[in-house]
């Protein structure tokens, strides 16, 4: 399942997106028009500049924009930034690794099953790009 921090991370991008033609986005607006808490979506769009999926202008026509073209970037990409693995199990996942707490098998039936689901989920997060978000 996907967090708030993820729904809210995707919409304030969509809305973006929408929006890139028109230059530099207020952070006030998006979280207004988004329905997104201010402080919330301050955190996820600073969090997305650090990871240099965007950028802003203070001032004046200031805001925040894409420092990259939107066709670039998967939602895989922005999923596993903000809300870390895709995987339901962590046991299965390609980028946060860990064997599972409480297994006791060395090999379950479950962890072959769950590594189906997440390929089948990554190819299409890997294959859909920001611009899919598109209203």
């Amino acid at each position: 399942m996907l967090s708030k921090k993820s729904q809210y991370a995707l919409k304030a991008l969509s809305y973006l997106v929408e929006k890139q033609s028109e230059g530099p986005i207020l952070i006030s607006e998006i979280a207004e028009k988004k329905k997104i808490p201010l402080k919330f979506l301050e955190n996820i769009l600073l969090e997305l500049k650090k990871a240099e999926i965007l950028d802003s202008k203070k001032g004046k026509g200031g805001g925040y924009f894409f420092s990259k073209n939107p066709r670039d970037i998967s939602l895989a990409r922005i999923i596993r930034l903000v809300n870390g693995p895709i995987a339901m199990l962590p046991c299965v996942s390609l980028n946060f690794y860990e064997k599972c707490t409480n297994c006791t098998e060395d090999h379950c039936s479950l962890h072959d099953v769950l590594i189906e689901v997440r390929d089948a989920t990554l190819a299409i997060l890997e294959k859909k790009s920001l611009l899919e978000l598109k209203d």
